[in-house]
């Protein structure tokens, strides 16, 4: 059953984001673009609450803007606001796709047997600082169950071995599709394949353990402590085909010295993971990052 506590904050933020809407926006850049969605807005009746805006370069660059507005009537107004826009999309060749901040966006988060990421995410869904529906836990392996069921969450536990990789990734995939908006990899240790990457493209975030692209692969912390490191770093990015090559949303590092061993190491990367991960699914969440070819431009 789903948390009454956590239900009733999220009823709550529904109903103040009743009639606020975000509009996502990158084109190529020319003058006129602020002014033309700022007047469109204006004739709407819109009220603009936050507007965010940056240019690769003014003479032959991209444009890439997020403004926030509230508008009364907004969810009856709203295939009529789509068509408006529409036409001044078109008119400065715009990609552009228009959020309801009252929507939540539904979660699936996946994790192996390491939870710190985890309990981030659902200490934060609990408290209301992450506005969203959090659908499911996925895990290859059964230890997170403890901890998940107390908040109402469904926990699906699912092994994956070499052989059974390929009905476990046919399984996840039944599970998530048509009920899931992001999928969160929270310190889940199993490489997804093509196919699902390809399927949930820009909607997978993974944390990685270090500052990319420093000591990826395996023991990092034993191979940081080994070069001595002075900075334990975090990495949250979009997944990809290829391995931590996915645009970089946040990261982070904290700083250790040489009186530091592996576990003090760790004991450090793992508050810097769950925080630089909380960060980027947020910043998901709120529709403030927008991905040109393998990079992001995040409006925090």
């Amino acid at each position: 059953m789903p948390n009454p506590r956590v239900q009733s904050m999220l009823e709550k933020a529904q109903a103040a984001r009743r009639n606020r809407a975000r509009l996502l926006i990158s084109c190529p850049d020319q003058p006129g673009i602020i002014a033309s969605v700022s007047q469109f807005l204006y004739s709407q009746g819109a009220n603009i609450v936050q507007s965010d805006q940056h240019s690769t370069n003014p003479d032959s660059g991209l444009f890439f803007m997020r403004i926030e507005f509230a508008l009364p009537d907004l969810q009856e107004r709203a295939d009529a606001l789509r068509d408006g826009f529409a036409e001044v999309a078109d008119r400065f060749r715009m990609d552009w796709r228009l959020e309801f901040a009252s929507v939540p966006k539904r979660i699936a988060i996946f994790v192996s047997k390491e939870d710190h990421c985890l309990l981030e995410l659902l200490w934060q869904w609990q408290a209301g600082d992450l506005f969203a529906d959090l659908v499911m836990v996925v895990s290859n392996h059964p230890d997170a169950r403890a901890v998940v069921e107390p908040y109402g969450v469904p926990f699906y536990w699912i092994p994956v071995t070499p052989e059974s990789k390929p009905e476990a990734e046919r399984r996840q995939r039944e599970l998530l599709r048509g009920q899931v908006d992001l999928v969160v990899l929270a310190r889940y240790m199993q490489i997804l394949s093509p196919d699902f990457v390809q399927e949930w493209r820009h909607r997978i975030i993974n944390i990685h353990h270090s500052f990319l692209p420093a000591f990826i692969g395996k023991n990092p912390y034993a191979r940081a402590h080994a070069r001595g490191v002075k900075l334990i770093g975090a990495t949250a990015h979009y997944v990809t085909e290829e391995l931590d090559e996915g645009p970089i949303i946040e990261q982070d590092v904290l700083r250790v010295d040489h009186r530091d061993e592996v576990e003090d190491l760790k004991r450090v990367g793992r508050t810097v993971e769950r925080n630089v991960l909380a960060r980027a699914v947020k910043w998901h969440l709120e529709d403030r990052i927008l991905i040109h070819e393998n990079k992001t431009v995040v409006f925090a």
